[in-house]
């Protein structure tokens, strides 16, 4: 009862600790009132209390007080974490001697640890040991630049030992200065405090130079100090510089000191023989070396040959004999002069330094050398310069020469130096600078949602930091660890987001590899998982080769299973039908029908094909052949036939479909065949005689009455996965025979009226002139593929060159009119059948009258007549000829009763053909009769 009695109150005191988000109405307002509360930085144990109240009410509420205890926690973590780093920077900063790699060992242990290297006070403690490890490496440089200005201090005073000895007094003092400035140096450079974390090696290289260099310039004030008494008193000894020595025995008026006189050889004792043929041996084969050294030019070998034949002659010189000891005198005379030489050559290559330097700052303008290019080229033209002194005596004039046009030149080098110094100062600022911008952004996008953006942006800032200028070794080691520490914490949540799509895409994978290995593929899975790939590859970017290997794991066994069920499908339609295979047939009887050009031959073939179409059986070879004649085998179709068929085509304009739905059928045109036979007793003696070969040919065997036209298989109206065009109506169901208008059926009403005719006076059922079968007639069986393509390429074939027989046909039955009138020639004139079934055999028999007769039409008859031709055909007129054809328009118009040309087309021809012939009319008539005997 306790328990129950404080939990309201509790929950209202938190409720009003809160702002009220315990009894707020909506989740939104709770979490708004929560991230207020949490605005004021409460204690973590209220936190903690009102998390545990509320992540039981509310999840999206409680998520924001979960985030700010991990927050703390996290926190607590980083100040115990920079704590003991904080102990360790102490440690290594107090010891007297500071080892480089320890500090950078220190920063790099600590990035890994996760501590806040960007936030005091390890910030600080980094800044101190950068600079404690910078002011180490600058104390190493300036040891090894004050070891070498030792060297060139004694090379000083080298020089000055070659020279005249009042030079050397004149430039004493200012070797005194420097000598003393460099031992202040070199006690400021041992007083430093770092000193002792230098590596052991440059303390006693330091002690060494400067004990070199005091012993040096001791002897060197020494001598000149003996020099200057020498040449104030001239009883006073000579210095030991040869130099000076030989310029004050010249002052006191002597001469320069010579090579002494070579003492007299004493005579030669007897000595044993084989000795001294064994001295004689070794004295040849040393001289034999030499003068082979000596013939070839080779300078070093040479004068090590010479050495070796004076040790030989030191040995045995008391033993050799007068004439191999000329020869031996004169071998080393011939390596002197070739010394002398290597001398002579070495200077020559000494001159080309000292012009090489010296034109350095001399080049054109526009091509004067760069800073880097300047350094490079003054670095070999010194190394040249030692190479050439180790062969000869060193040359002081040309080396002061060479040495000041290189001290010129380098000038410009240290201009350069200055500029990339202050380049790289640049650099280090912006990079310092990006590094900032790095974290500030990271701690802005924590939580991005849009990945590809995030991803973007990190590689924009990796770009941006690789092309952020050059800066030196030293900087970039400094700034390099701080750039990794600020980038990888800003890609941390991003790759987190990585590791988890690909843990949920080899999910994925996996679940692709189960609906692969199931027996049945269901596509619906299939499509929904792929969705559900593309989706999760649209919102989380991945590497392109991990991602292209994700993707190829994710398809191989789709793949795999729709290979597997095309091959099944594939090997399901290798194994053909009996049915199929007559079709086939058919449609390859019907391809040999077309190349024959034979319109009787193609009408026979298709209606083969449309019998194997419907089903039925070929009829057998034996059969067709004591019945009749085969198919195919009857009489050639007439011209007129094949131009009555032209005109039909030409007026229905069938489309591709409909011509794959409406083969022509060949018992249709055996309807229409009487159409075009002209009558026995008409007026034409070529009809009489067309009629009469009509009647005496044998008639063929009839084909088999054909079923009801069938509806041929298109693409799409029986195939799995396509639809059909236009949706069958669908028919009310009824007794067998039922009709819904059962007029003029069988089991119609006795006073039903029979079908309406159509325009063309056949009746509305199936049939040639009529309307297209019903479309739910029964197809036959259903078709393959192969079969089905087979068959429908063949009928659009065969309608092809029906087409193109009918419009030969139709041109030559033109073409034989015109002549017919040219020549005034009936008998020339074609038949009714020819003409095709617009030109009737009583219009053609007007026509032959009239060109029999000769021209007796007047000519303005004529050219009404042609007026009305061009009118009936809708064909234009020549423009001389305008104003006639628009006042009989208007002629016609006002007489209403009379036939329209369109009716009257035959009687008008006739006409024309009665009067005289000419090229203009003759071109008229054709253009009109053109149009109208398609009609």
């Amino acid at each position: 009862m306790t328990s129950t009695s404080t939990k309201p109150n509790d929950l209202q005191s938190l409720d009003t600790m809160t702002g009220g988000a315990f009894t707020a109405p909506t989740s939104g307002e709770r979490a708004q009132r929560i991230r207020d509360w949490l605005a004021g930085n409460p204690a973590p144990e209220q936190m903690q209390e009102v998390f545990k109240e509320l992540s039981g009410r509310d999840k999206g509420a409680a998520r924001l007080l979960r985030e700010k205890l991990d927050e703390l926690k996290r926190a607590k973590g980083q100040e115990a974490i920079a704590a003991e780093w904080a102990h360790k920077a102490e440690a290594l900063l107090a010891q007297p001697k500071l080892n480089i790699a320890d500090a950078l060992a220190w920063q790099r242990d600590a990035a890994k640890a996760g501590a806040p290297l960007s936030r005091e006070p390890l910030a600080g403690f980094k800044a101190r040991l950068a600079e404690r490890v910078k002011g180490i490496e600058d104390l190493q440089h300036r040891a090894q630049v004050h070891r070498e200005a030792a060297v060139l201090l004694a090379q000083r005073f080298e020089v000055l030992s070659t020279k005249s000895w009042r030079d050397a007094q004149a430039a004493e003092e200012a070797l005194r200065a420097d000598v003393a400035h460099w031992q202040q140096q070199a006690a400021e450079i041992t007083a430093d405090g770092n000193w002792n974390s230098l590596d052991a090696k440059f303390a006693p290289q330091l002690e060494s130079s400067k004990a070199q260099l005091l012993v040096v310039s001791d002897a060197f004030h020494q001598a000149l100090a003996q020099t200057v008494a020498a040449a104030e008193d001239a009883a006073a000894p000579l210095p030991p510089v040869p130099v000076w020595a030989d310029e004050l025995r010249v002052a006191r008026g002597g001469v320069a000191e010579a090579a002494a006189p070579a003492a007299q050889k004493p005579p030669v004792p007897k000595v044993d023989p084989e000795k001294r043929a064994a001295a004689q041996a070794a004295v040849e084969a040393a001289l034999a070396k030499l003068e082979k050294e000596t013939a070839e030019g080779h300078g070093k070998a040479s004068a090590g040959a010479a050495a070796a034949l004076r040790a030989v002659l030191k040995e045995h010189g008391k033993l050799v004999e007068p004439p191999l000891e000329a020869r031996v005198h004169a071998a080393l005379v011939a390596a002197g002069e070739l010394e002398g030489w290597q001398r002579w050559s070495a200077d020559k290559v000494r001159e080309e330094l000292v012009a090489k330097a010296e034109a350095l700052l001399k080049r054109p303008e526009g091509q004067a050398l760069g800073g880097r290019k300047m350094q490079e080229t003054l670095r070999t033209l010194r190394e040249q310069w030692k190479q050439a002194d180790q062969g000869g005596v060193p040359n002081h004039a040309l080396w002061k020469r060479f040495d000041e046009a290189c001290n010129e030149a380098h000038k410009v080098v240290e201009a350069w130096l200055e500029k990339v110094r202050a380049d790289a100062a640049e650099h280090r600022a912006q990079r310092l600078a990006l590094i900032e911008e790095v974290k500030a952004w990271a701690a802005e996008h924590a939580d991005a949602s849009d990945l590809k953006a995030h991803n973007r942006a990190l590689h924009q800032f990796a770009d941006r930091w690789r092309d952020a200028g050059h800066v030196g070794e030293k900087v970039f080691a400094e700034l390099q660890p701080q750039w990794n520490e600020a980038f990888g914490a800003a890609r941390a949540p991003f790759e987190a987001q990585q590791k988890a799509s690909i843990e949920r895409r080899q999910a994925m994978i996996a679940e692709a590899a189960e609906l692969g290995a199931a027996p049945m593929l269901r596509i619906d899975a299939v499509k929904a998982l792929q969705q559900r790939w593309q989706a999760e590859a649209q919102s989380v970017p991945l590497d392109r080769r991990q991602e292209q290997k994700l993707w190829d794991a994710f398809r191989a066994p789709i793949d795999e299973a729709f290979n597997r069920k095309s091959a099944e499908r594939e090997k399901a339609a290798a194994a053909v039908s009996e049915h199929d295979r007559n079709v086939l047939n058919a449609s390859k009887a019907l391809d040999a029908a077309n190349s024959t050009g034979d319109a009787q031959k193609i009408r026979a073939a298709v209606a083969q094909l449309e019998a194997a179409l419907r089903g039925e059986a070929p009829a057998p070879a034996s059969t067709a052949t004591s019945n009749g004649p085969a198919v195919g085998a009857t009489e050639v179709v007439a011209p007129g036939q094949a131009a009555a068929e032209f005109g039909e085509s030409a007026e229905q304009a069938p489309a591709p479909s409909d011509a794959e739905a409406s083969p022509v059928a060949p018992a249709e045109s055996a309807a229409s065949a009487p159409d075009l036979v002209a009558p026995a007793d008409g007026a034409d003696p070529s009809a009489r005689t067309d009629a009469a070969e009509a009647e005496a040919s044998p008639a063929p065997a009839a084909p088999p009455k054909p079923a009801p036209k069938p509806v041929i298989a298109v693409r799409g109206d029986d195939r799995p996965g396509n639809k059909k065009a236009e949706a069958v109506p669908a028919q009310r169901g009824g007794k067998f025979g039922d009709r819904r208008d059962s007029r003029g059926a069988p089991g119609g009403r006795p006073n039903d009226r029979a079908p309406r005719a159509n325009d063309r006076g056949a009746p509305a059922g199936g049939g040639r002139f009529g309307d297209r079968p019903p479309r739910f007639e029964d197809r036959g069986p259903r078709l393959g593929d192969a079969a089905f393509r087979a068959q429908r390429e063949a009928l659009e074939r065969a309608e092809l060159a029906l087409r193109k027989l009918a419009a030969q046909a139709h041109g030559e039955a033109l073409t034989q009119v015109l002549g017919a009138w040219e020549q005034r020639d009936a008998s020339k004139l074609p038949s009714a059948q020819e003409l095709g079934r617009a030109v009737t055999p009583a219009v053609r028999g007007q026509w032959s009258q009239a060109l029999a007769a000769g021209p007796t039409a007047a000519a303005d008859d004529a050219a009404e007549a042609l007026l009305r031709l061009e009118m009936a055909a809708e064909v234009p007129t020549p423009a001389e000829q305008l104003d006639a054809r628009r006042a009989l328009q208007l002629k016609l118009l006002t007489k209403r009763g009379d036939p329209a040309p369109v009716q009257t087309w035959g009687q008008d021809a006739g006409k024309v053909l009665a009067a005289a012939h000419d090229a203009a009319s003759a071109r008229r008539l054709q253009n009109a009769l053109k149009a109208l005997l398609r009609k």
